[in-house]
């Protein structure tokens, strides 16, 4: 696998792939091109993706490494979303963020969402979903110190992050009534969503509770084991 040697670079592309393009990218799908482009979306998303990831590998033989790790965790949230209800796609995202990086917990959320959607259905929700989840993973990359020094704080961010997964997916919601963004049917839609929004949090602190620690201390002991 191909690897960015400047680090100069590796940290602009890690602030402007986030941060400014692929946000651009989502709402250039939605408001410019009238939904209409989702496939092309996520496509740009998927590629940035993996330019993103490529970002955070230090050696070729390093992020080969990585990146099977970083397979099996999309292949284990992807077949997660096929449970009723309690779902551990978020959960899956955040821990592979926060022992494996941003760039990995970005690309896991990524392509967990667009890969399962082969078997729910692809459409204009899933770029916002591929964004949604993939930024949750590089949020919990950064704040990785933290929330693996503590699983309270872990389980305060995933908390965190279904109220914030829920209002991404509600931008989407009020286009797709609307055909455009209005403020007030997105606090109407916020507020509609406050059940799912609580479900979402709460199936990611059940499993926070039963099963961050087994998951962390495999993948940690997987990095040390194979020098990733």
């Amino acid at each position: 696998m191909s690897y960015i040697k400047s680090e100069k670079l590796k940290k602009i592309l890690n602030i402007v792939l986030p941060c400014v393009l692929m946000p651009l990218v989502v709402i250039f799908g939605s408001f410019y091109a009238e939904g209409k482009s989702y496939a092309l979306s996520s496509l740009i998303l998927t590629l940035l993706s993996l330019i993103l990831f490529i970002c955070g590998i230090e050696s070729k033989k390093t992020g080969t490494r990585r990146l099977v790790i970083v397979s099996v965790m999309v292949a284990l949230s992807s077949v997660g979303r096929l449970i009723p209800i309690f779902k551990p796609v978020t959960f899956l995202v955040v821990i592979t963020g926060i022992t494996l990086g941003p760039q990995a917990g970005f690309l896991t959320g990524a392509f967990s969402a667009v890969i399962s959607n082969i078997s729910f259905g692809q459409g204009p929700w899933t770029p916002f979903q591929m964004f949604a989840w993939g930024m949750l993973g590089f949020i919990a990359g950064l704040l990785q110190k933290p929330l693996n020094k503590k699983r309270v704080y872990l389980i305060i961010y995933l908390v965190f992050a279904g109220v914030i997964y829920s209002m991404i997916l509600d931008v989407w919601t009020v286009l797709w009534y609307q055909q455009g963004f209005n403020i007030e049917m997105y606090r109407k839609a916020i507020i509609t969503a406050i059940p799912y929004t609580v479900i979402y949090s709460v199936s990611n602190v059940i499993f926070a509770l039963l099963l961050s620690k087994p998951f962390c201390e495999k993948l940690h002991r997987v990095k040390v084991k194979y020098g990733v």
